[in-house]
């Protein structure tokens, strides 16, 4: 079953926040209030601007606006001008831009030969079942999608996302089996010769029982086993090789490439990118990546990009502890003395190059048994290097290292993480560190220590808290997105998209996107696009709200304003219902209210209504392209309607005006009326 953290859950909005407007742009949010006389009682968004201005959303209309994802300390937009207007046609017109260039190179991949695989073999079901685990739903189906990618006759270019340690390698050993199964040959290409050597173990284990050569290309290799390797590749004795950017040097010439699988592109530099498209265009490649890519941006990107998201956690997987706490001597001895007790390892990190050394000087008194190694970017790269083989294997019970380890390592005998003064660094960092541990079967620790002394900032607290609160399994995949959006984004779109997304926010950039992706697509395909109608505004003095006594705490309101504002449909109306009265109880009369109103919206949409307003005593209907003033007057204009007299409906060009009875009851039956009648499609009264 999926495991999956709505991502409303990371827009529980705090008073300070920074949210989009669609309509007019980058906002604060400041508190959520009730406004409104007697019987007319509703609950709005406080939105701050540039210039101390503001305004105040109706909650039913809360999918206008989105967190704030993108740049660091973006300026608010000034309300009533024409600079968030122009920013969106802007973004808009880069976007289209992208989306044309994305599908000129899909359909350039999906029009050029390629070498069509054939179905699996009695030996790859053997290797496969050799796999020591239960394959999660996500990994099946990336499997699933890889497979019938190479049995296609076109070159693959798919993208496996996964969160740290959910088996991505294992999806990229079955395609390179595969691919050797038929003949052909396999180079995997990491950015880290620790991780090069890492995957040389795994390959080499699980294909050792059939005939094929595994080969590492590293600096760690002696130059003849090198030029071995290399001779093994031009003539085909070597079947599937190992390494770091080496592999992509002139002098690596393969008798016949047919799967490039790359793990963390983004890692890698210009030119090796460069050398990567060219090879994009004749063998299959295969991209793993950790770096989370929100939901949103899935979306966008659906027939434009092959991406297979693994977000389910293996079985035995237990979440990770996490505790935050004030730095002390005593703690730091008794995590890590607990940890070797049980046999295993403890990484230790401290961001400091200057006084990493004494740090560990500090450990080995405190610790006199414990074997302690350092570990740090200004180390020569070789040292470096023999200090992480040496850790991995198991010839160090604790490493004294900077945040170089952030990505990369797999040791699942390390399962505690102590990280020093956590509250100088970012919550991507935090997470990062933190899915170094608990890549087994064992409970993991992470301890997050600050220093008395130095007064926690409230950025500082916030990043601790999200760290801390995202502890269960899947739930830290999806906290992290709030941090990593943009960088995640940047991997796949380039880096020239960043400041268009930091413009309109993150949420506002998937949605143009998407749009451009299916006009694209509708025009390369000689079709009209298919365009979702823009929800109708439903801003109506009625008494429509969770009351305080109902659901008392705020973030839990706005989760649920959100939710019923997203219904699409009367089935999500009706589950929203269901859970609000599991949750809650039976719905008071604003509750209902409430619903009420979701559901005329969805009425008054299917009508091709694009708003519905009080103002001076009128009820006014604005006509969107799906209703015509002429089909309007046909359907309003004989009469019928509670209370009102033909006299009292007003055509204009794209509204009509009703002068509406006073009283809420009343107005809110004639408001009811008017949509029924408009939803007639032959004309004939409705009845009441």
């Amino acid at each position: 079953m999926r495991r999956v953290v709505p991502r409303d859950i990371l827009e529980r909005l705090s008073p300070g926040d920074l949210v989009v407007h669609i309509d007019h742009g980058i906002a604060r949010y400041e508190r959520m209030l009730k406004r409104g006389a007697a019987g007319e009682e509703r609950e709005y968004l406080e939105l701050s601007f540039a210039g101390g201005d503001a305004i105040f959303v109706p909650v039913e209309q809360i999918a206008r606006v989105s967190r704030y994802s993108g740049a660091e300390h973006p300026q608010l937009s000034k309300l009533g001008g024409t600079d968030w207007l122009r920013t969106k046609q802007r973004v808009r017109r880069a976007v289209t831009d992208l989306a044309e260039e994305l599908l000129a190179l899909y359909a350039a991949r999906h029009g050029a030969p390629g070498y069509a695989y054939g179905p699996d073999s009695p030996w790859q079901q053997e290797m496969e079942a050799s796999f020591p685990y239960e394959e999660t739903v996500d990994q099946v189906r990336a499997i699933a999608e890889v497979k019938l990618d190479m049995e296609a006759g076109r070159p693959m270019d798919r993208l496996v996302v996964g969160d740290v340690g959910y088996g991505k390698t294992e999806v990229a050993l079955r395609a390179a089996f595969k691919t050797i199964q038929d003949g052909r040959q396999v180079a995997v290409l990491v950015p880290t010769t620790v991780l090069a050597a890492q995957h040389h173990e795994t390959f080499s284990r699980r294909f050792g029982a059939f005939p094929m050569t595994v080969r590492l290309l590293s600096r760690f290799v002696p130059a003849r086993e090198q030029t071995a390797t290399i001779a093994g590749l031009a003539d085909g004795s070597v079947d599937l090789v190992i390494g770091t950017h080496r592999l992509l040097s002139k002098d690596v010439r393969f008798k016949d490439l047919g799967l490039v699988v790359v793990d963390e592109e983004q890692r890698f530099g210009v030119a090796a990118k460069e050398r990567l498209k060219q090879l994009r265009r004749e063998v299959d490649v295969l991209t793993l990546s950790a770096t989370p890519i929100p939901r949103t941006l899935n979306l966008a990107l659906a027939g434009v990009r092959d991406l297979s998201v693994i977000e389910t956690p293996p079985e035995d997987r237990l979440p990770i502890q996490t505790r935050v706490a004030e730095a002390s001597a005593g703690l730091v001895r008794d995590a890590i003395l607990r940890e070797l007790d049980r046999g295993g390892q403890v990484f230790y990190v401290h961001n400091r190059v200057e006084t990493i050394e004494a740090q560990a000087e500090q450990l080995r008194k405190m610790l006199p048994g414990a074997r302690i190694l350092v570990g740090h970017g200004q180390m020569p790269e070789g040292a470096l290097e023999k200090v992480m083989v040496a850790f991995a294997g198991g010839q160090a019970d604790v490493l004294v290292c900077t945040t170089i380890i952030e990505s990369g390592l797999d040791i699942p005998n390390a399962n505690t993480i102590i990280i020093d003064r956590a509250d100088t660094l970012g919550l991507a960092q935090l997470y990062q560190l933190r899915g170094r541990v608990g890549r087994s079967s064992r409970r993991a620790y992470a301890y997050l220590l600050y220093r008395r002394r130095e007064r926690l900032s409230d950025e500082a607290r916030k990043r601790l808290q999200a760290i801390f609160n995202a502890s269960e399994l899947g739930a830290g995949f999806q906290i992290a997105l709030a941090d990593l959006e943009i960088r995640g984004a940047g991997n796949i779109l380039g880096g020239e998209q960043s400041g268009h997304m930091a413009a309109v926010g993150f949420d506002l950039y998937s949605r143009l996107l998407a749009e451009a992706v299916e006009e694209q697509k509708a025009k390369r395909e000689d079709r009209a696009p298919v365009v979702v109608p823009p929800q109708a505004v439903v801003d109506l003095p009625v008494e429509a709200h969770l009351p305080d006594d109902y659901v008392p705490d705020v973030a839990q309101k706005l989760e649920l304003y959100r939710r019923l504002a997203k219904a699409r449909t009367p089935g999500d109306i009706a589950s929203f219902r269901q859970e609000v009265t599991d949750r809650f109880g039976p719905m008071p009369t604003p509750v209902t209210r409430l619903v009420e109103v979701a559901e005329l919206r969805l009425a008054a949409e299917d009508a091709g209504v694009a708003s519905m307003s009080r103002e001076d005593g009128q009820l006014v209907v604005r006509f969107g392209a799906g209703l015509s003033r002429a089909t309007a007057m046909r359907l309003l204009a004989g009469g019928g309607l509670p209370g009102v007299k033909p006299s009292d409906v007003a055509f204009a060009s794209n509204q009509v005006r009703i002068r509406a009875p006073q009283q809420p009851g009343r107005a809110w039956q004639l408001t009811q009326a008017v949509v029924a009648r408009l939803s007639t499609t032959d004309g004939e009264e409705t009845a009441e």
